[in-house]
């Protein structure tokens, strides 16, 4: 079997593990205030042309969501995202079990609008029944989105400047951000998002970390006694340093970006190899993740030989699928790939 089922099917880059390795009988303070964190929070910042950013490291995506949402909104206050937004379909109500609600917005190839959040944003603040309604307090967006797909500089600029009109802090999901900036088709830099975005993070997980994501708060808007916030929700990691050490080696000689690079030139040679056996694309993704449609005929048989995820059905008889490619995709792989279309 050949796996390409999501970007977080092998462990760590073996970078990662070598460093853990190396670092593992050194004798450190917990709960992220050793050296090595504090030496991945300065190469962070360097790296988003943004020394004044405050940096926090969480364990995973959803808690990430859940409190970075839920320290920064008031409680009479939700997030609006994309109907198709990661909080809204694939967090398993983590953002409501908080007491925030998520208010959705139509998108369009994953992605929200800035004339439909200010056409939301309009109607809302027109309604006099607002007191009796979730105030819209913050916006979500995902960069790549779940379908795999980026905004582009100006899209960003012009969503930001909405959010600031009506006083709310954008936050960027950066899950799988390693990927959407070293994409081909990006005009977007991590210096751009730094500058744009309220908060924003740099995530690990899917990017070859064993786990951990980045949180970057870019104007001096850090929650107050935000680590007591993060201990009161289940989620301050005692042994700090196994976040710090992760993204101390990811950012030392670009290895982050390399990561990104590689997945991406594994995802280019896929859709080639897609195109040359006859395939349609559910989605034209510019990124690691890519849609495609198979008849249900041939999703059972190519199951027997690779694993992959069943994203939604097109038709009777067609099912669109993902295939995400990582820092441990091979040639390999996708020579296996092709056998089995």
């Amino acid at each position: 079997m050949v796996a390409f089922q999501n970007d977080y099917i092998a462990g760590a880059h073996p970078e990662i593990l070598k460093k853990l390795t190396e670092t593992n009988l050194e004798s450190l303070p917990g709960y992220g205030s050793d050296h090595y964190c504090e030496s991945a929070k300065e190469k962070i910042k360097a790296a988003c042309g943004c020394p004044e950013a405050e940096v926090e490291f969480l364990v995973g995506g959803t808690q990430t969501n859940m409190i970075i949402v839920s320290t920064m909104l008031r409680e009479y206050e939700g997030v609006v995202a994309a109907t198709t937004g990661h909080v809204n379909v694939h967090e398993s109500g983590a953002i409501e079990y908080s007491g925030h609600k998520v208010l959705t917005i139509p998108q369009k190839n994953g992605k929200i609008e800035a004339a439909g959040l200010r056409h939301f944003l309009e109607v809302f603040y027109a309604d006099g029944t607002q007191e009796h309604m979730v105030f819209p307090g913050m916006v979500y967006i995902s960069h790549p989105t779940e379908y795999g797909t980026l905004y582009s500089k100006e899209e960003l600029e012009n969503i930001a400047a909405v959010c600031h009109e009506y006083k709310m802090p954008l936050f960027l999901d950066g899950a799988r951000l390693g990927y959407g900036l070293m994409s081909y088709d990006t005009d977007v830099t991590l210096q751009d998002i730094a500058r744009i975005c309220d908060v924003f993070y740099i995530g690990g997980t899917k990017v070859g970390a064993l786990c951990g994501e980045a949180v970057v708060f870019t104007k001096g808007n850090e929650p107050a006694h935000f680590e007591n916030r993060i201990k009161k929700r289940g989620a301050l990691l005692a042994k700090g340093r196994l976040l710090g050490i992760q993204f101390d080696t990811l950012f030392t000689d670009d290895l982050y970006f390399k990561i990104g690079r590689h997945a991406i030139d594994m995802a280019e040679k896929m859709k080639e190899i897609v195109r040359e056996k006859g395939y349609e694309f559910f989605i034209d993704s510019p990124t690691n993740q890519q849609f495609v449609i198979l008849k249900n005929s041939d999703m059972e048989r190519i199951a027997e030989n690779v694993v992959f995820s069943v994203w939604e059905p097109v038709d009777a008889d067609h099912t669109a699928v993902r295939f995400a490619t990582s820092w441990a995709t091979t040639d390999e792989d996708l020579a296996a790939l092709k056998k089995a279309l």
